[in-house]
């Protein structure tokens, strides 16, 4: 079933065309990719979508009753109530439907009150709606909230916790949680992974992966669109094209559509030559004429194949350094850093040589940034040592852009810091970085946050540092950008260590990733698919750890049960033998007693040989029962 449909779509903006006779189709369970520069259209696309921006010309076909739920870039949740309050509320319906139900229960429990027939009608009534209930989802959503809020990094968090004492990351977050437990037909995420570590970034995957519904996203992370979305649209030059496949698959048919178009466009050319050579050297001539205005006629239906205009311009750049430095680049030795008396993290060991490429990965909170920050002395750490080596010069990449001076032009940003430099050196630096012509004169405080960032990455090519430190250098970049930055970095002569969030990246550039606990850190010696690898290793045998320690506890649960089923049966045994001697006893005393009486009658004592067999049976009685006596004594202890 068909969600949605944008035929021919067109949007401008005062004289500046942003859409051209966009197509797309969005059908049940579709997992789509909007893919494009910064400045393509992909959000107004979206917001086109959604219903909150006009359109020029086109239709947009979707059903009266499909329910869309729109995350935009900068989407936050402003609430007074708790974050579980909030949650609560997308299920009013349910809870509605509860307090009914209630209801009815209470109204059951007064039977005596009602007909026979009132009373069947309430069943009825009871029944239909607690299946209307169930189906709804009444009996889970409690645990659809605390699966959402857990899978989105709350579940150290106190629920009753207010959201506007959240930060504005956060609060992004739970505006995602919220639109997900929605569950609309159509979900539209623009970048969904802004503020989402790692392990959530994996978390959202798995979730959208089994989303009910249809799902179009807007990002700039290749690695989640590789593993979220089967379709993809490329929006280049106010126009759409369709791609089947994820991120991945688009870049290679991409790149074959381009060369097919290309090479069939050479051919057509070569044959327009051909047929022009033709008519040029035949019209004039009697015997030739016809057949040349035949091939006139030809040319003139052909229709022509316009020259496939390939990928846009791109930023173009490399990092040189002034000088080499030595082998060992930096260690850090057990440090600590705390903020006040709150501590961020311990014991982080890390050790740089020359020419490796370190990502430092965690979730967030556990102090990436602030480790980057002591390492460059911009904070001073508790306890342990950092040593930077022969000759290190170091470049930073702040993802704040604080460095940048948001009064200054362009232009005078990188060349007050050089300006022993041309003005047309600059510039060439800067249209290196797609700052070309009226755009070098734009005020810093105007730019777009990837604006700021190829700024940021201008001025640090310039320093030709050999120890690049770069904290979140991808975010703000399209994904071109970020293919020029990877590959200038794969060419960089020095040493990275950088913190990201962008599993590609990280892949394409790291060859040691760092996992940063807040009491320690591990070391992995590969790239991101290595560290993930090892991860689940390490996760298998735990499970298999504590597998065998399960089993061997239910081993030692079974032993000790028998063990307890022994002692029992040993217990009622002896129980019983004490009881058997306390009869026994009992009653030889009683015989032992009547002997002794009897042997005091004048016809037995005056009467040796009775006297004799008495005395011996009274013996006997009594050493029988000081032998039991002996065994019940050891048997009470």
């Amino acid at each position: 079933m068909i969600l949605m449909q944008l035929n021919d779509v067109s949007k401008s903006f005062g004289a500046e065309e942003i859409l051209a006779n966009i197509k797309l189709e969005i059908n049940e369970n579709d997992r789509i990719a909007i893919v494009g520069r910064n400045g393509a259209g992909k959000s107004t696309i979206l917001k086109i979508m959604a219903g909150e921006l006009s359109y020029d010309e086109g239709e947009v076909f979707k059903p009266k009753n499909l329910s869309i739920g729109y995350l935009t870039q900068h989407s936050s949740l402003e609430s007074d109530k708790s974050m579980w309050n909030e949650m609560v509320t997308v299920f009013d319906d349910l809870l509605a439907q509860q307090r009914e139900l209630r209801q009815l229960e209470e109204m059951m429990g007064q039977a005596d009150s009602l007909s026979k027939t009132e009373y069947e009608q309430l069943l009825l009534d009871y029944d239909r709606k607690q299946q209307a209930f169930e189906a709804g989802g009444g009996y889970r959503y409690e645990a659809d909230i605390k699966a959402v809020l857990t899978g989105l990094n709350f579940q150290d968090y106190d629920y009753n916790t207010p959201i506007n004492e959240l930060s504005g990351g956060q609060k992004t977050r739970l505006a995602l949680g919220r639109l997900l437990l929605k569950k609309p037909d159509l979900l539209i995420l623009d970048e969904p992974t802004n503020h989402l570590d790692i392990d959530t970034m994996a978390w959202l995957e798995n979730y959208l992966v089994s989303y009910p519904g249809a799902v179009t996203i807007v990002s700039h992370d290749r690695y989640f669109l590789d593993k979220t979305v089967s379709i993809v649209y490329e929006v280049s030059r106010h126009h759409s094209k369709k791609y089947h496949g994820n991120y991945s698959y688009y870049l290679k048919q991409r790149a074959l559509d381009y060369e097919k178009e290309l090479k069939e466009y050479e051919k057509q050319q070569t044959e327009i030559k051909r047929m022009e050579d033709f008519i040029q050297r035949n019209i004039a001539r009697a015997s030739t004429t016809k057949r040349a205005q035949s091939r006139r006629k030809q040319l003139a239906k052909m229709e022509k194949l316009d020259k496939p205009k390939g990928d846009e311009k791109s930023a173009s750049f490399s990092f040189r350094i002034n000088r080499s430095s030595g082998n060992d680049v930096l260690q850090v030795d057990q440090l600590a850093f705390q903020y006040d008396s709150e501590p961020v993290f311990s014991n982080i060991t890390m050790h740089a040589k020359r020419g490796e490429r370190i990502a430092l990965v965690g979730p967030n909170g556990v102090g990436k940034t602030t480790l980057l920050k002591t390492i460059l002395g911009k904070l001073k750490p508790a306890s342990g040592s950092i040593t930077i080596g022969t000759n290190v010069q170091i470049g930073y990449y702040d993802q704040e852009q604080q460095m940048l001076n948001s009064a200054k032009t362009v232009l005078d940003e990188l060349w007050d810091d050089y300006p022993d430099i041309d003005e047309k050196d600059i510039r060439t630096v800067l249209g290196n970085f797609l700052f070309s012509g009226d755009d070098v004169k734009k005020v810093v405080n105007s730019l777009s946050g990837g604006e700021k960032a190829r700024l940021s990455l201008s001025k640090l090519m310039m320093q030709h540092a050999n120890l690049l430190v770069l904290d979140e250098p991808t975010n703000h970049l399209d994904i071109d950008s970020k293919e020029v930055l990877e590959a200038a970095m794969a060419d960089f002569p020095g040493t990275i260590i950088f913190v990201s969030h962008d599993r590609y990246f990280i892949n394409k550039i790291a060859d040691k990733v760092v996992e940063m606990q807040h009491d320690g850190a591990t070391i992995y010696l590969g790239d991101y698919d290595y560290y993930l690898e090892k991860k689940q290793e390490e996760a298998e045998i735990a499970k298999l750890l504590q597998k065998e320690e399960t089993v061997q506890s239910e081993n030692q649960g079974k032993a000790k049960f028998k063990e307890d089923k022994q002692l029992q049966r040993d217990k009622r045994k002896k129980e019983r033998r004490i009881s058997e001697l306390e009869e026994s006893i009992e009653q030889q005393e009683a015989e032992l007693a009547a002997l002794e009486q009897k042997m005091t009658d004048p016809e037995v004592y005056e009467d040796h040989e009775k006297s004799r067999e008495l005395t011996k049976q009274t013996s006997e009685l009594k050493q029988e029962i000081e032998q039991q006596m002996e065994e019940w004594t050891s048997l009470q202890e």
